[in-house]
């Protein structure tokens, strides 16, 4: 039943982390994510030594869309939205990104995603570009009569840049299954026919994906379990923490422990907990699943949730939200791997202090790209209306993600860079390669 405006409950405030700013004397400078981007673009762009020009076509959204939404509120009243969505790029195939609701959702965030979706579709190879969007809002303020009529204008206002050809929009923070069976609803009723190809991540019974919600947890697994081959780690004998113990952090954390790594940290949005024997995760799920916290866990010490970053631990597991680790805290993590759960968790001036300091990071746009590996599964299954099993679906997303860990391992290792630079220097030679036989309309 939807929450009215006299029964709501009193919800649970969604934070950033107070890291995503840079203390410069008496003044507060936030960090530019989509900044973020085009340094790491830069970087990989002067090695590879392309065609400058080529590089600044490929470089920029071709298209950002703001959007002002009047919704119908509980009470009778209307509310003006503001929602974005970004198209980088459609040199490889359609724009490929979810719907971001969050308070403290900004265009230049947006970019960001949509640039790092445009590298991360080329690094594992799938034929998608990149976009994004997004809506200012609190979910957790909302009911869900008013979520459906926030998800449905963002729609209808914007109808004609998405389709199955066209942009495909993804759950993401703040939305999920529910949302795309909305956005979906709304869009087949443009032709009066169901068109499950629009979205994904939706409900399996309307065209999802088994295996989907598992899916960029799985992927953070599988490449945490490569990196730790390559550098000789015996996972059966590690142990990790988990900032952001959401869908990809505890999936990341379960499958992970499947293979015998103990969690001695793991935080989310209300707070962190510690134990040196090892946390059991299974347990810790369940908990979360009721009590929507990992607070009040028993037989475990509370901490403060900044110290996660800090344990002296073999794997980190970043899964919260962007500029977590910055060049102001760097110096202070002690582990061997950081496996990038999050988008863009690891600023560009921490990345420098990490690779001297020997932590092999996984970057995003590697680490976390199950979840739009499993994303194109379920957009081929929809064109075909065959569907595979969960076992399938996992077989086909180890595949990709492991063939994607070597090339850029390869990558990194023949130009004598990070991971991170080798990643971006796969997917922009994959964008290149494309225009160039493309050719520019002009």
């Amino acid at each position: 039943m939807a929450k009215t405006a006299s029964n709501r409950k009193k919800p649970t405030v969604l934070k950033r982390h107070p890291r995503s700013v840079v203390q410069r004397k008496n003044t507060t400078i936030p960090i530019s994510v989509f900044g973020n981007v085009m340094k790491q673009f830069n970087a990989a762009a002067r090695k590879l030594k392309l065609d400058k020009s080529l590089l600044e076509f490929i470089k920029m959204p071709r298209r950002s869309t703001i959007v002002k939404l009047p919704v119908r509120m509980d009470d009778g009243s209307y509310r003006m939205f503001t929602g974005y969505r970004v198209q980088h790029s459609i040199a490889r195939g359609p724009a490929k990104g979810g719907i971001r609701y969050h308070p403290d959702v900004t265009l230049d965030e947006v970019q960001a995603l949509a640039s790092w979706m445009t590298w991360k579709c080329a690094v594992v190879n799938i034929p998608f570009g990149g976009g994004k969007g997004g809506i200012i809002c609190d979910p957790q303020k909302l009911s869900e009569g008013e979520l459906e009529r926030l998800t449905r204008r963002y729609v209808a206002d914007l109808i004609d840049l998405f389709g199955p050809d066209v942009d495909i929009p993804a759950p993401d923070v703040g939305t999920g299954p529910k949302v795309m069976s909305w956005f979906m609803d709304t869009y087949s009723m443009k032709d009066s026919r169901v068109i499950p190809g629009v979205v994904t991540g939706k409900p399996v019974t309307l065209g999802g994906s088994r295996g989907r919600p598992e899916a960029t947890g799985r992927g953070v697994m599988i490449s945490t379990r490569e990196a730790a081959g390559h550098l000789g780690l015996d996972l059966s004998n590690s142990t990790a923490s988990v900032q952001g113990f959401g869908n990809v952090g505890s999936v990341s954390a379960l499958l992970l422990h499947e293979l015998g790594v103990k969690f001695t940290h793991i935080s989310d949005v209300t707070g962190a907990i510690y134990d040196p024997e090892g946390i059991d995760v299974q347990a810790l799920a369940q908990h979360v699943k009721k009590t929507k916290s990992v607070v009040g866990f028993p037989d475990v010490k509370q901490i403060r949730p900044k110290d996660i970053l800090y344990a002296k631990v073999d794997i980190l597991i970043p899964a919260a939200l962007e500029n977590q680790i910055t060049q102001a805290n760097a110096h202070r993590v002690r582990c061997r791997i950081i496996a990038e759960g999050a988008n863009g968790p690891t600023t560009p001036e921490a990345d420098r202090i990490l690779q001297r300091n020997g932590v092999m990071v996984i970057p995003d746009i590697l680490c976390n790209a199950g979840g739009v590996t499993v994303s194109y599964f379920e957009w081929v299954q929809n064109r075909v209306g065959y569907f595979w099993t969960e076992e399938e679906v996992n077989r086909r997303l180890e595949e990709k993600m492991v063939a994607a860990f070597h090339d850029v391992l390869k990558m990194a290792l023949d130009n004598r860079t990070s991971m991170r630079i080798g990643a971006f220097m796969v997917a922009i030679t994959r964008v290149i390669d494309v225009v160039q036989m493309r050719g520019i309309y002009s």
